[in-house]
């Protein structure tokens, strides 16, 4: 299977979660956690432009772990939010998930038109699309994992 159905089919288990579902840590709510995959598949697909917040001197080290098998750690604060929950965007769950999938088409659809793009990442710095697609199956993976939908 290749890494692009992979990270599809690891998105279609959204749909099961559930508006009172508890997470195993952190702060989140379901809604703010679909709401934050959303945001960062609108940052990988350039709808929205970030700095990188990681030091020069460090991406090499940065790079090294995304590209790694290694799992986020549970309550890593992103540099791009900080430590308290944004407000949220929409009105349900189902509404969320669904502006998440359409940003991971979005995504998709981005690195079909211009493959040999490299669009920032706050933690990582610039990415390929492959890059971006280990970021999102680890980012999207750790998250799932915070609501144990995997």
């Amino acid at each position: 299977m290749s890494k692009k159905q992979e990270l599809k089919d690891l998105i279609s288990k959204a749909d099961t979660l559930t508006p009172d579902q508890e997470a195993a840590w952190g702060k989140m709510t379901p809604q703010h956690m679909i709401e934050h995959l959303a945001m960062t598949f609108s940052i990988s697909s350039k709808k929205s432009n970030i700095q990188i917040y990681t030091p020069e001197n460090k991406l090499p080290a940065m790079k090294a772990f995304l590209m790694s098998d290694a799992p986020i750690p549970r309550n890593t604060v992103s540099p791009a939010v900080g430590e308290d929950l944004l407000p949220l965007k929409y009105d349900s769950l189902d509404m969320a998930v669904a502006h998440l999938n359409k940003n991971v088409s979005a995504f998709f659809k981005f690195f079909e038109a211009d493959p040999e793009a490299k669009l920032t990442n706050p933690a990582f710095g610039d990415l390929s699309f492959d890059e971006w697609l280990q970021f999102h199956k680890k980012h999207v993976t750790h998250h799932f994992t915070q609501f144990n939908l995997i």
